[in-house]
């Protein structure tokens, strides 16, 4: 069998279970953190409950990933997971589910275990969303999520340091209400509402315009000019504005 027909053949296997995402949906790729508790605890031994080391090695990671071949306007990270909001008009890879996947996990493996001098593994997944109604509620969900896992591990961790043991903590924090975890953080001096707000809100990273003198080979003259850099935001809003501003962001790349 010549070439060009057994490629015919064995790619039909290969792409039986492809995926694509349609072009009128907008398009984020979640990568997230395998055993990153071990990593973070016993591997790095980073401070708890959060540590500027893993902080910046995590935006390090998000700035390779919009870099890194994909139209990406916007990028969000909290705890071990980072989201990536893709240009309504990037079409890398035919937008195929698997390629996303497996090449956006792969690089965030790549840098991070490169930065931490450890193997460290994501995985990665597609989320289709029909309107930007829907990627405003995906940025406040995960924005939600890094409140809540914020408001858990200082209190986990806080009573982990008095002597409480894993389990022990865990059960202290098992159906509490956000303002009983408030109370007991304050009881210990530690009023949460001061916390750095990148342990709270999580941080995001996007591009913002500059201007800079350049020459114009053409007219031989100096002139201005436009252009992009990535921004790290570590005092996000929240809620409704928060929801406004990412699509805003999508909005201004369209």
């Amino acid at each position: 069998m010549i070439f060009d027909e057994l490629d015919k053949k064995m790619r039909r296997f290969e792409q039986s279970l492809d995926q694509v995402i349609l072009p009128e949906m907008y398009l984020v790729a979640r990568a997230d953190g395998r055993n990153f508790t071990k990593l973070t605890k016993e591997i790095c031994q980073f401070e708890a409950p959060f540590d500027i080391r893993f902080r910046d090695a995590m935006e390090g990671t998000v700035r390779h990933l919009m870099e890194c071949g994909f139209r990406i306007v916007y990028g969000y990270s909290e705890s071990d997971e980072i989201s990536l909001l893709f240009h309504p008009e990037d079409v890398t890879f035919g937008r195929k589910v698997r390629k996303i996947n497996s090449v956006i996990a792969g690089e965030a493996s790549g840098y991070l275990s490169l930065k931490l001098g450890v193997p460290v593994c994501f995985d990665c997944r597609v989320v289709p969303l029909p309107n930007l109604e829907c990627v405003g509620d995906y940025f406040a969900w995960r924005q939600e999520d890094a409140h809540r896992n914020s408001l858990n591990s200082h209190c986990y961790w806080m009573l982990r340091k008095k002597g409480y043991s894993a389990r022990q903590a865990t059960r202290e924090l098992e159906g509490q209400t956000v303002a009983w975890k408030n109370e007991l953080l304050f009881t210990e001096g530690i009023n949460y509402n001061d916390l750095p707000n990148w342990q709270k809100r999580g941080i995001g990273l996007y591009y913002v315009n500059y201007e800079k003198m350049g020459y114009n080979p053409i007219t031989k003259e100096e002139a201005i000019t436009t252009r992009k850099q990535l921004e790290t935001n570590l005092e996000l809003p929240t809620g409704e504005t928060y929801r406004e501003w990412v699509c805003s962001l999508l909005l201004e790349k369209e």
